[in-house]
């Protein structure tokens, strides 16, 4: 801890990580020591007792937080005529059809969330090797494969996110900022919380929850009561 600077060092000050915090007292404590120069992210990290491996148990969906993550997405939609408007008028930042395709092809993928009419699934699926590793090809079940593309759009403006386990069954998601209050943190963080609780699949045995973490982005993390979030 010597060699750490002066600002992290206060951060951890009087910090026992084995501490169980219920998420009232957890989004306080967080917030309190978020103290670098800009507004950072408060991030919940859920261990998930699920194998990511096996299709039913990889836990993936889309969730509206109350209070938005305070960023707006960049989002790029493909749709031809009447959608493709629907879809600017919408507020989406990119809208195209092949050309999209080859701005695309080309590494210019400067967009947060891909939306696209099902008629345009035959172009986009052309990118899956390049969209996919990135989290960003569009998917029926997520929503972004829809005729509704202005909806879509807007869900993703007003503040939807996705959750995604990643290997180890670990699901890791912003739920703010620093900035935001401590309600507005509680609301989104419940939110988020009860779409994944109510995910459960049906093949996992036991706890399906089995630790869970509040931090920043340049801050120390925090440990939070199972028990609470599996009531929420």
């Amino acid at each position: 801890m010597a060699k750490l600077g002066k600002r992290i060092r206060k951060a951890y000050e009087n910090l026992d990580p084995t501490l169980v915090h219920d998420l009232k007292a957890a989004i306080a404590t967080v917030k309190a020591r978020a103290t670098a120069k800009f507004d950072e992210t408060i991030e919940l990290s859920m261990n998930m007792n699920v194998d990511p491996r096996k299709a039913d148990q990889n836990l993936r969906g889309m969730v509206s937080l109350p209070h938005g993550t305070g960023k707006t997405a960049r989002v790029a939609v493909f749709a031809r005529d009447e959608k493709a408007k629907e879809a600017l008028a919408a507020g989406a930042d990119i809208v195209g059809a092949e050309d999209l395709m080859e701005r695309i092809q080309k590494g210019e993928m400067d967009f947060d969330r891909c939306i696209a009419t099902p008629d345009m699934m035959a172009i986009v699926g052309r990118l899956g090797k390049v969209l996919g590793p990135k989290g960003l090809m569009p998917n029926p079940k997520l929503g972004t494969v829809t005729p509704d593309v202005a909806g879509a759009v807007k869900a993703a403006k007003g503040g939807q996110v996705e959750y995604r386990t990643e290997k180890a069954g670990i699901l890791h998601m912003g739920i703010g900022k620093a900035s935001f209050s401590d309600e507005a943190l509680l609301d989104n963080a419940k939110a988020l919380i009860s779409v994944i609780m109510k995910a459960r699949p049906a093949t996992v045995k036991g706890i399906f929850l089995k630790k869970a973490h509040l931090a920043s982005t340049m801050g120390p993390s925090v440990l939070l009561s199972v028990e609470e979030l599996t009531q929420i």
